[in-house]
């Protein structure tokens, strides 16, 4: 819901983690957050979410009073957890509002 949102209790780093029904493949992962710096993306292909594996980590750029919107493709990556790790951010708080993952 574009009405909603995940937000951090202030102090880093914070993770999420989104978990798929089976091992999927992944062509691009999106994220809409306010106010992060650095940003870590993990894969776990296991049945339960251990054995993550760093794929992605990118410094975001800050955007003053709207939403950060990156897009990561990833060819040939498959997933059955994807763990987002806020390193650090440009304030005490931010906020994840949407994350997509594109493929089949």
């Amino acid at each position: 819901s574009s009405k909603t949102f995940w937000t951090t209790t202030g102090m880093f780093p914070q993770e999420l983690i989104i978990g798929f029904p089976k091992c999927v493949k992944i062509s691009k992962v999106a994220i809409q957050c306010y106010l992060v710096r650095t940003l870590r993306i993990e894969r776990s292909v296991s049945k339960d979410p251990v054995g993550f594996e760093q794929c992605i980590e990118k410094d975001l750029q800050h955007t003053e009073g709207q939403l950060q919107r990156e897009e990561f493709p990833l060819p040939e990556f498959q997933a059955t957890y994807l763990r987002f790790i806020i390193k650090s951010a440009f304030d005490h708080f931010v906020s994840v509002h949407r994350v997509m993952a594109e493929g089949t």
